[in-house]
C-alpha cells in the first residue's frame, strides 16, 4: 500500500513547487538600483528593484548633504511585478509593533517589517503603491527610515527648535499649543529655525542636541489666516494626519536656519484666551517626565529613549501662557536673556 500511495505524495509535492517557484518568495534577489541619501545626516542607502523608488527617496532626503556617521543603513524596497498586483493605490497602512519588532500593512501585497535590534527591514510594495510618491514616501519610506534612526542613533521629540545667539529652545505641547505658528513667527523675527514640530535629540552627543527639518515649514489650514505669505498656499494633499500647508523654507521670509541645535531651555506652551506672555518655572526634571509622556515609540525603543531623556533632567524648563504670537515671541527674546 505504501508503494501506491509513496508516488503519490512526491508527485504531489512537486506540483506545489511548480506553483510556487522560489522567486515568488521575492527572495534572495539582489535589487539592481542603490543611491546614498543623508536624512538627518545619516547615512541611509536605498536599495530598490525600480529606479522610480530613488526618485521618491530624493524627493524626500534629497536636501541634506552632510554626512553625519559614515556607518550606513540600509533599506530596501521590492516593487511587486507579479500579474494581479494592481495600479490602485493601498489605503494608509496599519501599524504593530511587539518590542524589537515593528510592521507596516496596508494589504497582502504592501507592507513593511523592521527589527530594531539589527536593523533589517524590507519593504514589499506594488506598483500603484509607487506610482504615488506621495503615499509611498509618507507611508513607507519615510517611516521606514526614520524608524531606524529613532531606534539606533536619534529619539524623536513632538517639538519644534528655534534659537538665537547659539542657544536653542524647545517649543513642546500638545497639537494644537501652536508648536509650528510660534516657531515660524520666530524665525520672522530674526530667530535661527531648525524645526516646526518635530525634532530629533542626538543620542550620542554629550550636551543636548537636536537635529530638525529645517528646510520646510508645515502649517495648519488656520496659519493662513496669521502670516499674509500663507494666503493662496494649496493644502498639501497628505495621506495621513491632520491636513497641512507644506513649504519649502527658501520660499519664506526666513534669514536663518540651522539642521543642528545646542538646547538651553524646554518651553512648553500653553495657549489660551487672555494670555499675555507669561512664564511660569517648572521643577528639575520636568523636561524630561513631560518629553517622556509624549514619546512616540514603543516597547524596548521607548524604554531607551526614556532613559535618554535623562540628559534634560537639569535643563531649565518653562511654561508659556499667550495668546497673541507677538507676545510668545516677546516672551521668548526675554527668557533667552536669562538663559
Amino acid at each position: 500500500m505504501g508503494l501506491v500511495r509513496e508516488p503519490d505524495v512526491l508527485a504531489w509535492s512537486d506540483a506545489s513547487f511548480e506553483l510556487r517557484p522560489e522567486d515568488s518568495l521575492r527572495s534572495g534577489l539582489e535589487p539592481p538600483f542603490r543611491r546614498t541619501f543623508f536624512p538627518l545626516g545619516y547615512s541611509v542607502e536605498i536599495i530598490a528593484n525600480e529606479p522610480d523608488v530613488l526618485l521618491a527617496a530624493g524627493e524626500s532626503f534629497g536636501h541634506v548633504a552632510t554626512l553625519r556617521q559614515a556607518t550606513p543603513f540600509e533599506v530596501r524596497v521590492d516593487v511587486s511585478e507579479r500579474e494581479g498586483a494592481g495600479a490602485v493605490c493601498p489605503p494608509e497602512p496599519m501599524r504593530r509593533a511587539f518590542n524589537h519588532l515593528f510592521l507596516l500593512v496596508a494589504d497582502a501585497q504592501n507592507q513593511a517589517v523592521l527589527d530594531f535590534r539589527t536593523g533589517a527591514n524590507f519593504t514589499w510594495i506594488t506598483r500603484g503603491a509607487l506610482s504615488n510618491h506621495l503615499y509611498f514616501r509618507s507611508n513607507f519610506l519615510e517611516k521606514v527610515v526614520y524608524l531606524l534612526l529613532g531606534a539606533s542613533v536619534v529619539t524623536d521629540l513632538h517639538a519644534a527648535c528655534v534659537g538665537r545667539n547659539g542657544k536653542g529652545i524647545l517649543l513642546c505641547g500638545r497639537s494644537g499649543a501652536g508648536k509650528s505658528t510660534l516657531a515660524y513667527a520666530c524665525a520672522r523675527a530674526g530667530w535661527t529655525y531648525t524645526s516646526d514640530d518635530t525634532s530629533y535629540l542626538i543620542d550620542d552627543s554629550e550636551i543636548p542636541r537636536v537635529i530638525g527639518h529645517c528646510h520646510r515649514a508645515r502649517f495648519r489650514p488656520a496659519a493662513r489666516d496669521l502670516f499674509p505669505e500663507l494666503v493662496g498656499r494649496a493644502l498639501t494633499p497628505r495621506m495621513e494626519g491632520k491636513p497641512s500647508i507644506e513649504i519649502p523654507i527658501s520660499e519664506l521670509p526666513v534669514e536663518h536656519r540651522t539642521a543642528e541645535a545646542t538646547i538651553h531651555a524646554v518651553v512648553f506652551l500653553n495657549r489660551h484666551d487672555g494670555a499675555d506672555g507669561k512664564f511660569a518655572e517648572l521643577p528639575r526634571g520636568s523636561a524630561t517626565e513631560r518629553l517622556r509622556q509624549e514619546l512616540y515609540s514603543t516597547g524596548e525603543i521607548r524604554e531607551r529613549h526614556e532613559r535618554l531623556l535623562g540628559a534634560l533632567w537639569d535643563m531649565p524648563a518653562f511654561e508659556l501662557h499667550y495668546w497673541n504670537l507677538d507676545d510668545g515671541v516677546m516672551a521668548l527674546d526675554r527668557l533667552l536673556q536669562t538663559i
